[in-house]
């Protein structure tokens, strides 16, 4: 594993994100989170799962500097990847808690609502949302029906379509997250959560986690190359693509200054 770091407990697995400052999401990346998931899955002895990243960042979503550099072929099995990654999370029968250590907009948010619980670091600085229509990213429909899951049709609707992103407050109170605590106890929090679902009876609980999704996996599209077509062919709009190459450039002089 590049970009991530597994470390295994007695009866689950810690997943870090450990690519770059920012944990930024490129083809590497979904991969190995596909593998290492499906891993977790296929392991009888392993009973969940928590998804961390980085102090200050869980993930600040699309490697969009790397992503730009990608050919039409890269760049659909790209979205065709991180299409499947998402309903695979979303399928996982155990336990999967998100300890978000800092900021977690667009795909870091993507991966974080897949989760069963979100522990978020508190602090101002802090954001977390799908902000793709500002950043002209087409969202897929599979997203759509899961925002909406946790935090209700309406507000769903309303943040989508602004690109709106939140802080752990606002994030809080929508029912985004379940809780903030301070940055330096977030992992261990989800730890404590994993430990409290550790003790129920693990049959009991994966039975009742199928219940509780059923509604929303009925909805979703289990066509991983299908879900995020769109995004895939809308990312050559050349209006498009001149925006993004321009956030690329200011992006990139940042990074030399």
């Amino acid at each position: 594993m590049n970009a991530l770091k597994v470390i295994k407990r007695e009866e689950y697995t810690i997943v870090q994100m450990n690519h770059g400052k920012v944990n930024a999401i490129n083809y590497d990346m979904v991969q190995e989170l596909r593998q290492v998931f499906r891993d977790i899955e296929n392991d009888n002895a392993v009973k969940g799962a928590i998804l961390t990243g980085q102090p200050h960042y869980f993930s600040a979503g699309l490697d969009l500097i790397e992503l730009f550099q990608y050919d039409k072929r890269k760049i659909k099995d790209f979205f065709h990847v991180f299409g499947a990654l998402f309903i695979e999370l979303m399928h996982i029968t155990k336990p999967v808690i998100s300890a978000i250590t800092g900021h977690a907009p667009a795909g870091g948010c993507v991966l974080a609502v897949a989760c069963d619980n979100r522990i978020m670091a508190d602090g101002e600085q802090y954001i977390i949302g799908l902000n793709e229509v500002a950043v002209n990213i087409q969202i897929s429909q599979n997203l759509v029906e899961t925002y909406a899951f946790w935090i209700g049709e309406g507000l769903a609707s309303r943040y989508i379509m602004e690109g709106r992103l939140l802080n752990g407050e606002e994030a809080l109170s929508a029912g985004l997250v379940d809780e903030l605590v301070p940055l330096a106890q977030v992992l261990s929090r989800a730890e404590a959560k994993m430990q409290h679902y550790l003790k129920a009876d693990q049959e009991i609980l994966i039975n009742t986690k199928s219940k509780l999704r059923k509604n929303l996996l009925a909805k979703l599209d289990l066509n991983a190359e299908n879900s995020l077509k769109e995004a895939a062919t809308l990312w050559w709009k050349p209006e498009i693509r001149t925006k993004m190459e321009a956030y690329v450039k200011s992006f990139t002089n940042k990074k030399k200054g």
